[in-house]
């Protein structure tokens, strides 16, 4: 409940799940209100498991800010702006929909 202004993923999808992977960071965006950070394995594992890397940064709304060139080890960098992250939320205020509640097990 915007408690957080950055998520950050690290994982392990393989080439062949390229796309989801990408879904669901801009996804985890979007519903967050915050930006993503997806970092994502590279190279070819021992079971000859390929993996694209993908790793990137992703805004609030959804939008690519950074990238990593795909299949390359590699260190990216950006610059995110508090307030503008602030200003979309301010405009857009879907975190005030949330429920509070408290899961007991």
């Amino acid at each position: 409940r915007n408690d957080y202004d950055l998520l950050i993923n690290s994982s392990n999808w393989p080439e062949a799940r390229r796309d989801v992977w990408l879904t669901l960071l801009k996804a985890r965006a979007i519903e967050n209100q915050c930006y993503v950070a997806g970092v994502n394995r590279v190279g070819l594992d021992g079971l000859d498991i390929n993996y694209s890397g993908d790793t990137m940064m992703i805004g609030p709304k959804g939008e690519i800010i950074a990238s990593a060139e795909l299949y390359r080890e590699c260190i990216i960098s950006c610059e995110v702006s508090i307030e503008e992250l602030n200003e979309f939320r301010n405009k857009f205020p879907a975190s005030g929909d949330a429920d509070s509640f408290t899961i007991h097990a």
